[in-house]
């Protein structure tokens, strides 16, 4: 038997339930039609669903027909519980999308539309209430086609002429097939799946009229998918049943078995399936055994959210709708806020978007919602389910904070014993984009397993703005660079570091307050709209020239939250109850009266010590703070924005061989890789001749010892250079050794030899050839540097560790590698290993020195 999982999606009063009633009833699953009136359907099983007469949350039905299970699951129609469809979208095989045949699209119609498209979601259109005066077929179907897609196709007319010419426009291989006479049904069911066709027909759900060939309509031109073997399951919805946590979820691959174990990376504990349930409408069904394709609810397991994957399935991206309205809750005195905020974060697993927070510098609950009727809704769930009844405070906008310039921000946590250090790149991105996380960070200068745990702490926590504490969006932050140290570094002190480079990157960044903006469609009688277009200015909105349908005036535009959120009110009172207000949130936008909003709010973000800008440093064995503004001239990484920063760093090191006197000095340079060393390989022993065994504190005067001078080098200064290493490191040379490896060795070769002439070193450059069949090893003279290609058997790394060893002994010697191995290996041997990246940027200082010696010269 087919299994396909269909939704059905609407604006409120568009007759939504009243077709999945009708379409349960002509199947023959239901013996009996319910109307939302007489508050009697089979899906809204809810007391304030039927009291209102609207869906408040999902419902799901098995339909059974012909040698197909449809899982037929009803959403809520209404803008405030949007957030609910639209967690139901990412278990949808395909959609019903209802639009009334007098209202026309809507613009929650639109809002609808454009997430079946985030999802992917192929969709059946049914256009509803055709029955009514003002119901216009061609009408409907011309603003399909212009508010939807082009690709709208009646499929009232299946089977003539006219029906497979628009299919065949919808798509080009469809259109080659019509000119070929080979279109067929397979055709049309895998455009329809592909989203490049959307079946439309008419009818009225209420007098069964035109439901039951829609009921066909989707039985032939819908396909069951494909799943693997392996068990999948996709989490949509958290639920209660008498005191029974329920999750709820589509088993999209496998199967899904009674006692089964499961576990997710956010709970490593192991919870066991207790019981399967097949619900429809009220009642369920007991099942050993799901396979993919199903709807089920589980219990027994507690560490699952909305949007999880399980098995091999992933998690679900960030939704796209979200609360624009804050709330306080007000407790009876008879509850402490801690047992209610308990309560509280149940309900929020079983609706993320509540997003229940305790706000510890105003001392209350707060919850964020969508709007009014769910604020009502709320406060009955609080009331039902935990026996204490509660009220709200005024709602308050949710703002959000970006930034308008590109920033780099940093981060440094070494208190004693710990330490981390990390840049961030933080850039501003379009509207409505969100916060995305990237690395572009060399492993040679921070492992991995560092940069994926900076990424998880940039992930896991709720970042907030500079100028009201707001939630920041609308920006891209990437790891460009970072520090550890090999002893010393914990977990948790990236975690400051990360946290405290946000923050210092948006002190320096100039910030944007965003305020929630409506896309609003409002209809009042002709002779009030000159009221509405004052009202509308008055609120910062912008509007279209009204249009005129009758008697009365369609207005559209946007406005900000803050001022629009009450205004149906005003609207029922100056029209008498003849207007009406319909608002969807269209994003966010630069606030209007931001200047106003942060001095009411009146957030110090230096004095939020949650939230600390600054950072910590470390000098004589003791941590001490630094303000923001002073960061970056204490940080130990160069700037990946400042070119002159970094080459002023490199100046002040002086990493040329003339500064170097000894094996001591060489070391001292990079404490850490030689930590690691040692306690890879043990302490390095070193002749008496040259330094002293022990160590000594040369603060106090002790007669039996006096330090040793550092060593006396008679011999030359050599340079040795893995070729591929560097060729493979510096971006230049990688890109140009993808066209040809033999031009990118010959640039090294000539930058060599400038280098070697500046420099007036030894430069022996060494390239793999230990693959060479037969290859007994050749040295060759370029210039004035030498160039070695190893022997069969032997690589570049085996040679320079053989060679290190020899010429250390009397000659000062530095080597060029990111190999971590050959590096300590390097050490070992008593010489000066610089990385990849750091000769790059000695080399172009010897470049620009070369030119101004020219350019003085003639």
């Amino acid at each position: 038997m087919k299994k396909i999982v269909v939704g059905i999606l609407a604006h409120v009063d568009s007759g939504k339930t009243t077709l999945s009633e009708t379409l349960l009833y002509q199947s023959g699953n239901i013996s009996k039609i319910g109307r939302v009136d007489n508050r009697d359907s089979f899906l809204d099983t809810f007391s304030l669903e039927r009291a209102r007469g609207i869906t408040i949350f999902s419902k799901q039905a098995v339909l059974n027909y012909k040698d197909t299970q449809f899982t037929l699951i009803d959403t809520p129609g209404h803008v405030d519980f949007s957030a609910e469809t639209e967690r139901t979208l990412q278990v949808l095989d395909y959609a019903i999308l209802v639009v009334s045949g007098t209202e026309g699209v809507q613009s929650h119609t639109k809002t609808l539309w454009k997430l079946l498209a985030k999802y992917n979601v192929p969709c059946f259109i049914f256009v509803n209430k055709m029955d009514l005066d003002g119901a216009n077929k061609g009408i409907a179907m011309a603003k399909l086609k212009s508010k939807l897609s082009d690709n709208c196709v009646d499929f009232d007319t299946v089977d003539t002429d006219e029906f497979y010419e628009n299919i065949a426009l919808c798509d080009e291989d469809l259109l080659v097939k019509y000119e070929e006479g080979v279109l067929q049904k397979p055709d049309i069911v895998k455009a329809i799946k592909d989203r490049k066709i959307f079946p439309c027909m008419f009818g009225a759900a209420l007098k069964l009229k035109g439901t039951e060939e829609f009921l066909d309509c989707i039985y032939n031109y819908s396909e069951m998918n494909s799943y693997g073997d392996e068990f999948a399951g996709k989490v949509y919805k958290i639920a209660e049943d008498k005191g029974q946590r329920l999750t709820y979820l589509k088993v999209t691959g496998g199967t899904l078995k009674v006692k089964e174990i499961l576990q997710s990376p956010k709970n490593k504990e192991q919870e066991k399936v207790q019981q399967i349930r097949i619900y429809s409408g009220e009642k369920f069904t007991a099942i050993q055994e799901a396979t993919a394709g199903t709807i089920c609810a589980i219990t027994g397991i507690t560490f699952t959210s909305s949007g999880d994957g399980l098995g091999v399935e992933n998690n679900s991206s960030l939704p796209v709708l979200e609360p624009v309205l804050t709330y306080k809750i007000n407790l009876p005195s008879e509850v402490d806020a801690h047992t209610a905020l308990q309560k509280m974060k149940i309900l929020e697993n079983e609706d993320p978007q509540l997003k229940v927070e305790w706000n510890s510098r105003l001392g209350e609950i707060q919850v964020k919602l969508m709007g009014d009727i769910q604020l009502e809704v709320l406060q009955s769930i609080i009331s039902d389910r935990f026996g204490f009844d509660v009220t709200f405070g005024q709602g308050n906008i949710i703002y959000k904070e970006t930034i308008e310039n590109t920033v780099e921000g940093v981060g440094h946590f070494e208190p004693l014993r710990h330490y981390a250090e990390v840049h961030l790149l933080l850039e501003p991105t379009k509207r409505d984009s969100g916060l995305t996380f990237a690395t572009d960070c060399k492993e040679d200068l921070l492992d991995k397993n560092w940069q994926r745990l900076i990424l998880t702490h940039l992930y896991e926590k709720t970042h907030i703005g500079v100028l009201t504490g707001s939630p920041i969006t609308d920006m891209k932050i990437t790891l460009v660079s970072g520090k550890a140290h090999p002893k010393h570094t914990e977990g948790g002190d990236f975690r400051q570091a990360t946290y405290r480079a946000v923050r210092q990157g948006l002190r320096e960044a100039k910030s944007i307050l965003l305020e929630p903006v409506y896309e609003f469609t409002l209809e009042v009688p002709t002779e009030n709209v000159g009221k509405a277009m004052a009202d509308i200015q008055y609120m910062s909105g912008s509007f279209n020239p009204p249009e005129l349908d009758g008697d009365f005036s369609i207005i559209t535009g946007t406005a900000p939250v803050s001022t629009m959120h009450d205004y149906t009110k005003d609207v029922i009172q100056y029209t008498h109850g003849k207007g009406k207000l319909v608002c969807n949130l269209k994003g966010y936008e630069p606030c209007h009266n931001s200047e106003e909003v942060i001095e009411s709010i009146g957030y110090d973000c230096d004095s939020d010590v949650d939230n600390t800008c600054d950072s910590v440093f470390c000098s004589k064995g003791a941590g001490y703070n630094v303000k923001w503004d002073k960061v970056k001239s204490q940080m130990h990484l160069t700037s990946v924005l400042s070119q002159p920063k970094v080459t002023e760093t490199i100046a002040e090191k002086k990493r040329s061989f003339t500064n170097y006197k000894g094996k001591e000095d060489l070391f001292a340079l990079d404490n850490e890789l030689m930590q690691i060393f040692e306690q890879t390989y043990g302490p390095i022993k070193k002749k008496k001749t040259n330094v002293e065994k022990r160590h000594f504190d040369f603060t106090k005067k002790d007669p039996k010892y006096k330090p040793s001078k550092a060593p006396n080098y008679d011999g030359k200064e050599y340079l040795l250079v893995d070729g591929y290493n560097v060729i493979f490191a510096w971006n230049d040379l990688k890109e140009l050794a993808k066209t040809t490896i033999d031009g990118a060795r010959e640039k090294l070769l000539n930058i060599l030899c400038n280098y070697q002439g500046y420099k007036k070193c030894e430069v022996i450059v060494v390239f793999d050839a230990y693959k060479v069949k037969g290859g007994v090893g050749e040295v060759d003279k370029l210039n004035n540097i030498n160039i070695v290609y190893t022997k069969e058997a032997e690589t570049a790394d085996s040679y320079i560790e053989k060679v290190t060893k020899k010429l250390a002994k009397n000659n000062r010697v530095k080597v060029v590698t990111s190999d971590g191995l050959e590096q300590l290996i390097i050490m070992g041997n008593g010489c000066l290993r610089v990385s990849s990246q750091e000769f790059y940027q000695e080399v172009k200082e010897a470049e620009n020195n070369i030119r101004e010696i020219i350019s003085k010269t003639f």
